[in-house]
C-alpha cells in the first residue's frame, strides 16, 4: 500500500515507518521535525517537512501523495506541558489533526489509524482499564487526544472514513541493537530519564509521589514496547485495507509496573555494566498523573491477533540501554 505517515520521524513513528516499509508497504513521511529526526528513517522513506497547521500543504500533499492509508501519530505528547500550555496542545492536536482530516476527506478519503492514548481514561475505576471504560482525561493532552477520536467518528459518519484508533499505554524500549531510540528534545518519559542519568546527564531521579493509592505508593503504568506497538500499527493497516470496519483498541502488556519497580530494574541493568544505583528524590505529586494505568488489551489480541513480545521488565529497558549508551546525546553528533 502507500501510505502517508505523520509524525514518522519521532520515536514511535519511526520504529512504525521501519515495520511498514519490511511489511512491503510504501511509506511517505510528513513531519514538521519539532521532535522528530531524519535520521531516524530508513532508507527509501519519502520525507515532507510540512506542519499540520498548515492546511495548503496538508491538501496539497495528499493530492500529490494519494496515500491509500494515513497512520497519524503527529502530537505534542508531555503531560505536565499540556496542563501549563493548553493553547498550545488544542491547537497542535486538535487543530493539526482536523486539518489531516479535512484534507483527506476533500480528496482521497483514506482509511486512518490513529495514535491515541490510555490517558483518555483518565482515573479509571477498573484495572486493567477495557475500551469501553468511561472516558475522563485529567489532562489537557488526554483531552485533545479523546477530542481527536470524536473528530474520527464524525469524519466517518459524514464522508465514510474508517479508522482504527490505538490507545497506547506507556511506551518504551528501542529497537534490538541500538540503531533507533527515544530522542526526544523534551525529556518526560520515565525509564529515558533514567538512563539519561546513569550515563551522568542528570544528577538524580525524581520520584512524583508517593502516596498514590498503589502498593508502594507510587504511579503504575503498563509499560508497552515501541517496537511491539509498531506491529500493532501495521497489523491496523492490514485490517483497514481487508476491509474491516472501523474499530478501537488498547495497546499494552496488561500488567504494569510501579515508578519504584521501574528504577529497580533500571538499577539492575546499570549495575551489570559496572554502574552505580541511580540516586533517587521524592517530589510533589505532578497534576493530571492517574494512580493507575493498565491495559486490558484482549480485543486486540483476539481481532487482530497482535501478541507482545517485550513482557519482560528488565529486557524491554536493556534495549532502550542500548540505545541511549551507543547515542548519549540521540542523534545530534
Amino acid at each position: 500500500m502507500n501510505l502517508l505517515v505523520t509524525g514518522g520521524a519521532g520515536y514511535i513513528g519511526s520504529h512504525t515507518v521501519r515495520r511498514l516499509m519490511e511489511a512491503g508497504h510504501h511509506v511517505t513521511v510528513l513531519d514538521n521535525l519539532s521532535s522528530g529526526h531524519v535520521e531516524a528513517l530508513p532508507p527509501g522513506a519519502a520525507f515532507e517537512r510540512i506542519d499540520l497547521l498548515d492546511f495548503g500543504a496538508v491538501r496539497d500533499l495528499f493530492g500529490r501523495v494519494k496515500p491509500e492509508a494515513v497512520v497519524h501519530f503527529a502530537a505534542l505528547i508531555e503531560v505536565g506541558e499540556s496542563m501549563r500550555a493548553p493553547g498550545r496542545y488544542y491547537r497542535n492536536n486538535v487543530v493539526g489533526s482536523l486539518n489531516l482530516l479535512q484534507a483527506n476527506a476533500e480528496t482521497v478519503k483514506a482509511p486512518v489509524v490513529f495514535s491515541s492514548t490510555a490517558a483518555v481514561y483518565g482515573d479509571a475505576e477498573v484495572t486493567p482499564i477495557p475500551e469501553d471504560a468511561p472516558k475522563g482525561p485529567t489532562s489537557v493532552y488526554g483531552e485533545t487526544k479523546l477530542m481527536t477520536e470524536h473528530m474520527l467518528d464524525a469524519f466517518e459518519r459524514a464522508h465514510g472514513i474508517r479508522n482504527v484508533k490505538l490507545r497506547y499505554f506507556n511506551v518504551c524500549g528501542a529497537e534490538p541493537g541500538g540503531a533507533i531510540g527515544e530522542a526526544h528534545p523534551n525529556k518526560t518519559h520515565l525509564i529515558e530519564l533514567a538512563l539519561l542519568t546513569a550515563l551522568g546527564q542528570r544528577e538524580k531521579m525524581m520520584i512524583f509521589g508517593e502516596d498514590y493509592p498503589t502498593p508502594d505508593g507510587t504511579c503504575i503504568r503498563d509499560y508497552i514496547h515501541v517496537v511491539d506497538l509498531a506491529d500493532a500499527h501495521v497489523l491496523a493497516v492490514q485490517a483497514l485495507q481487508g476491509g474491516a470496519a472501523s474499530s478501537t483498541y488498547n495497546v499494552g502488556l496488561g500488567h504494569g509496573f510501579s515508578v519504584k519497580q521501574v528504577l529497580d530494574a533500571v538499577d539492575a541493568v546499570i549495575t551489570e555494566d559496572g554502574l552505580p544505583p541511580l540516586k533517587r528524590e521524592i517530589a510533589p505529586r505532578r497534576p493530571g498523573d492517574p494512580p493507575s494505568l493498565v491495559a486490558d488489551s484482549h480485543r486486540i489480541q483476539g481481532e487482530l491477533g497482535w501478541t507482545p513480545h517485550f513482557t519482560d521488565l528488565k529486557g524491554i529497558i536493556r534495549t532502550a540501554w542500548e540505545w541511549h549508551r551507543s547515542h548519549p546525546h540521540g542523534f545530534q553528533k
